[in-house]
């Protein structure tokens, strides 16, 4: 019998663990933290032996496959024995998809995907089809193929899944964009992110399509180096695009068989230039599977966006509150600003992943007249921001962050919750972290 070890008992172990099991594969599953309460129960219900705490490394190093869990890094000690002794590891997605038919629609990018998911998602389910939502977001794909078996899944992937996919192939895959992120775990070189993202399109064919934002220069350079052998479906701002703006109206034209969409920019339920991208990417796909335009246009609409990325929270005292806790990067961080349109106090920091903050210069030079760091380790920010001139307040607690922004800002002004960085230095996660600020506003 094939002996299955995975390795992390969150979300995509444990539905990973179901799956194999269902498959009639001998399973294992070890974890080196604490496994939550939710997921203990769930391998206990199908009794399912595992261990937390540690990695027996006797029991994990006789397995003919590892799925691996995406936070863990490809150098770690036991990853790397496992690798030496060339046993395959791979991510919950690959290994999922070996068992179901469905059609995969596929989205990656820097930022921007949570979004996009959750559009497409919501027009899917909106057209009346059996659709699944996975990968970052949603429940596990494993869990989903084993137990409710859709037709269709949407799926965020993130550059750590797609480092450890190799035969999956994706019906639909969208890349938004590209820019530095994470490159603590790509050896702090930027091509070896930009390789993990373009996995997205390996194995595609003519029959599959490949949908990109068409003025990205590493995207651009990428694919006249590698030459994608998808049907390429670009999104922009010229109507050379298969989608485009014009400064007023969106336009969409990836399904001949029907005319054009066309929706005008005021009507988008999600503003911002970079919603605009997202909204483009999500309606290709959707008319790809061709979807009506009617419920295309519905779900543009009336969709009202994710939790944490860019979420208003309350007005206090004329003060705006904005949850933008997703922003673990810089590029993120752009974005939130680039929609300011008020006076901000802006919270920045967590654990740094070789961030450059100068593509945000510009911008915090023009929208921003304080900034409140939070974390540990304030150095970088300090070093990089000191030279503004503008008024700088040091924290280390959410709670202390909140209230150095509630007592720096104006009548009129926003106070922006967009770290640039990951949580991890003072929380369990970006959503922690917003939900926090967000119970700190309401104690306001």
């Amino acid at each position: 019998m094939k002996r299955i070890v995975i390795l992390g008992a969150g979300e995509s172990g444990a539905g990973a663990a179901i799956l194999a099991q269902k498959q009639g594969l001998d399973v294992f599953v070890s974890d080196m933290g604490t496994i939550k309460p939710e997921y203990q129960a769930l391998l206990n219900e199908h009794h399912i032996p595992f261990e937390s705490g540690h990695h027996t490394e006797a029991l994990i190093l006789k397995a003919d496959e590892v799925i691996k869990s995406p936070g863990i890094s490809l150098n770690a000690p036991l990853i790397q024995k496992l690798m030496a002794q060339h046993t395959p590891i791979l991510s919950e997605i690959e290994f999922a998809a070996r068992y179901t038919d469905a059609k995969m629609i596929c989205i990656t990018g820097s930022n921007g995907k949570t979004t996009t998911t959750s559009l497409i998602f919501d027009m899917l389910y909106r057209a009346g089809l059996n659709v699944g939502l996975a990968g970052n977001i949603g429940n596990s794909l494993a869990l989903q193929v084993a137990q409710e078996q859709h037709d269709y899944y949407v799926i965020e992937l993130s550059s750590f899944q797609l480092d450890n996919m190799y035969d999956f192939r994706a019906d639909i895959a969208i890349l938004l964009n590209i820019t530095p992120d994470h490159l603590d775990r790509y050896d702090f070189q930027f091509q070896n992110y930009v390789n993990a993202k373009f996995r997205i399109t390996q194995n595609q064919t003519p029959q599959q399509a490949f949908i990109y934002w068409s003025e990205d220069p590493v995207i651009n350079r990428e694919i006249a180096r590698i030459h994608p052998q998808a049907t390429l479906y670009p999104f922009g701002t010229n109507e050379h695009n298969v989608a485009y703006t014009d400064g007023k109206n969106m336009f969409v034209a990836a399904d001949k068989q029907v005319e054009p969409l066309q929706i005008g920019l005021e009507q988008l339920a999600l503003r911002g230039k970079h919603n605009q991208l997202n909204s483009m990417a999500a309606s290709i796909a959707a008319q790809i599977l061709h979807i009506n335009n009617d419920v295309i246009r519905e779900s543009l609409m009336q969709f009202a966006g994710v939790s944490h990325r860019l979420q208003y929270v309350a007005t206090v005292k004329g003060v705006r509150y904005i949850n933008d806790s997703k922003a673990t990067n810089v590029n993120s961080c752009w974005y939130a600003l680039e929609s300011m349109t008020t006076p901000t106090v802006l919270i920045l920091g967590g654990k740094d992943k070789g961030n450059d903050y100068s593509e945000i210069d510009d911008l915090v030079r023009e929208k921003c007249h304080t900034l409140v760091f939070m974390g540990l380790h304030n150095e970088k920010l300090h070093e990089h921001f000191d030279r503004f001139g503008l008024r700088i307040i040091d924290t280390h607690s959410l709670q202390d962050a909140v209230r150095a922004c509630y007592e720096a800002a104006h009548d009129g002004d926003t106070v922006l919750l967009s770290p640039c960085c990951a949580s991890f230095d003072l929380f369990r996660s970006y959503e922690d972290r917003g939900d926090q600020f967000m119970a700190e506003v309401s104690k306001l």
